[in-house]
């Protein structure tokens, strides 16, 4: 029992002596913060809409617009011989984040390019840029967020190749977990429902009833 203790206290040390040996190696990444242009895609809805039934308000639905975030990134890392094996480090990471699609989908009451469709259409496009001024306002926090989330993560030691892919895989689990990224996120989502609550709740309906 003694023997046993005394080797896994053995391999524990060796490998912290090889992590504190990959430290030396840690540098500021490069990191680079892009927004996708987003494709926006006007859809006649195949049912009627509800009525809408909010907390404060309530309305009729003549139309809707969704916009679902994404966050992708790709990690490029630097491998420098060290002790038999490999220190490696985050050299690079380049982050996408915004939204790919916009759609807007309009009630089927509303026949297209009539007067009706393109108030509603109007007032959509609101809710589209309330969805891009957030990207733009929080820009700055942004870029702060994903650097801060990328020189968090220390060189690792791999002793092989085979440990090369599970350490990389560990790198991408911290950055998607850490703190500034994940405060970030909702700090977006939120922002994007205060925007588009402001909207709605500002809306008189004069356009639309001007058709009738």
């Amino acid at each position: 029992m003694l023997k046993k203790i005394v080797f896994l206290l053995y391999v524990c040390f060796v490998q912290t002596a090889f992590a504190n040996v990959c430290i030396e190696y840690k540098q500021a990444p490069n990191v680079t913060v892009k927004n996708p242009e987003p494709q926006k895609h006007i859809i006649l809805s195949d049912d009627p809409m509800d009525e809408y039934h909010g907390k404060y308000f309530s309305f009729k639905l003549h139309g809707i617009t969704q916009a679902n975030l994404i966050l992708k990134y790709q990690i490029e890392c630097d491998f420098i011989r060290e002790s038999d094996g490999f220190c490696i480090r985050i050299k690079n990471l380049d982050t996408t984040i915004g939204y790919e699609n916009i759609d807007i989908k309009i009630d089927k009451s509303h026949k297209k390019n009539s007067c009706s469709y393109n108030a509603v259409l109007k007032h959509e496009e609101k809710h589209v840029d309330a969805y891009l001024s957030v990207l733009r306002d929080l820009s700055g926090e942004i870029e702060n967020a994903v650097y801060n989330a990328a020189n968090s993560i220390m060189p690792e030691y791999a002793s092989n190749y085979t440990e090369i892919d599970d350490i990389i895989e560990g790198f991408n689990n911290k950055i998607k977990n850490h703190p500034d990224l994940k405060l970030i996120i909702q700090k977006i989502q939120a922002a994007e429902e205060i925007r588009n609550k402001r909207i709605d709740q500002e809306e008189t309906g004069e356009d639309l009833k001007k058709c009738s």
